[in-house]
């Protein structure tokens, strides 16, 4: 998948979301030649990525989160301890997102913006796809939930089956169910899609263990 150059009005999300990725690979003590061992992606594209030269696909952004130990809405919003240093991260009791605001992944057939700023309980994104094939599976701890703004989608939650839905449907499923989607129809699909942030996803383990 080809990634995308920051070269458009977007400019300042892209730079802030690449000094979250470097701050938090320094945290870590990673080399950008041992995160590229991690996710597989070439160091000089990692490098042009920390210093806002280029956006991360979301299957990149997807790589990225797993190898740093976070979520890709995570990620996106800002909500990583230790980045405040390379980004100023809002941790107050209120996030207030502009419309010219959020940190975004794009791609050739769709895009995610994060609609919160800060380390949260919940991360929700904005997603237009248009994604016509399923691609490979994403799994993560927190659970998730899905709101159909416009378009069709089927949603392949493994084990659990394949879900079709529509403008006004919505699908929540639990952290640890591997899911995927694709469009269904010729129009992009537009959802409104939350993911449980850390705590929530602490509190869930703790639950099980009870």
């Amino acid at each position: 998948m080809a990634e995308h150059p920051a070269d458009d009005p977007n400019d300042r999300m892209t730079t802030e979301l690449g000094l979250r990725i470097s701050a938090l690979r320094k945290k870590k003590g990673l080399t950008l030649v041992a995160l590229a061992g991690r996710t597989g992606l070439s160091q000089p594209f990692l490098s042009q990525i920390e210093r806002g030269r280029a956006r991360p696909s979301m299957p990149s952004l997807h790589r990225l989160a797993s190898a740093l130990d976070t979520t890709t809405p995570a990620l996106l919003s800002g909500g990583d301890p230790g980045t405040s240093a390379a980004a100023e991260i809002d941790t107050s009791t209120v996030s207030l997102v502009r419309a010219d605001q959020g940190s975004m992944a794009v791609q050739s057939n769709g895009q995610a913006k994060s609609l919160v700023a800060g380390e949260r309980t919940m991360y929700p994104l904005e997603f237009v796809t248009s994604v016509s094939e399923f691609e490979d599976y994403y799994q993560h701890p927190g659970a998730e939930f899905i709101y159909v703004i416009s378009g069709h989608l089927e949603v392949d939650l493994d084990a659990e089956g394949v879900h079709r839905i529509g403008p006004g449907d919505t699908l929540y499923f639990a952290g640890g169910v591997r899911h995927r989607w694709r469009v269904v129809g010729v129009w992009p699909a537009r959802l409104l899609v939350t993911q449980a942030g850390p705590d929530a996803q602490s509190r869930n383990i703790a639950e099980q263990h009870i």
